[in-house]
């Protein structure tokens, strides 16, 4: 994608290359997700959305109303050379609990349930092997998450966007939800941290 997309468009159509992958995972609340992967060196653009439903678009009031089968997600593109898939799958499992079907935390509905929307096959390869051997080992349990290939992706409206980053301790759910998420995966993953100017 040359431009970042935006509320009222929809991508059907992604191109992998050796430098540009895309993957959208789904993994609670999309603020919480958006807010880790921003962080992560070799992520290039997060974009907040919805995907995996049967309407032909999607927006947060309809998803909210648990109506269209669409999940919170985030379009995750990345540098394969400066981070693997793999990685950013053992991050995304490390940053929301993948064993509770439709719930992470208080967010309870079926737009919180865990899912990958792998966009190649080495994608579904590697998520199938995270959930087979590290899923177990964090959490003691199998994953639940959806493994789905990839059709489409609606981009969350723009007040959404970056949301962590622009609200952050000014609303509670940032302080009480985010922070801590986001202070987790900085410590465990100080290492894949961007450098921070």
């Amino acid at each position: 994608m040359s431009t970042t997309p935006r509320f009222g468009e929809s991508i059907s159509e992604i191109n992998n290359t050796d430098r540009q992958e895309t993957i959208i995972l789904g993994g609670g609340c999309f603020w919480c997700t958006e807010a880790v992967f921003l962080d992560i060196k070799g992520v290039e653009r997060v974009v907040s959305g919805y995907a995996g439903g049967s309407a032909d678009t999607a927006n947060y009031e309809a998803v909210c109303t648990k109506g269209t089968d669409h999940v919170e997600v985030i379009l995750v593109e990345f540098d394969p050379q400066v981070i693997t898939r793999s990685e950013i799958l053992e991050i995304f499992f490390a940053a929301h609990d993948p064993t509770t079907p439709n719930r992470q935390g208080n967010d309870v509905g079926p737009q919180y349930r865990s899912a990958v929307f792998y966009t190649n096959d080495e994608q579904k390869e590697a998520t199938e092997k995270a959930m087979a051997d590290l899923v177990p080992d964090l959490y003691g349990q199998q994953a639940v998450t959806e493994l789905i290939p990839f059709t489409s992706f609606y981009p969350a409206e723009d007040y959404h966007q970056n949301y962590y980053n622009k609200v952050g301790d000014r609303n509670s759910y940032c302080t009480f939800v985010i922070s801590p998420k986001v202070g987790k995966i900085r410590k465990k993953y100080s290492h894949r941290l961007k450098s921070r100017a």
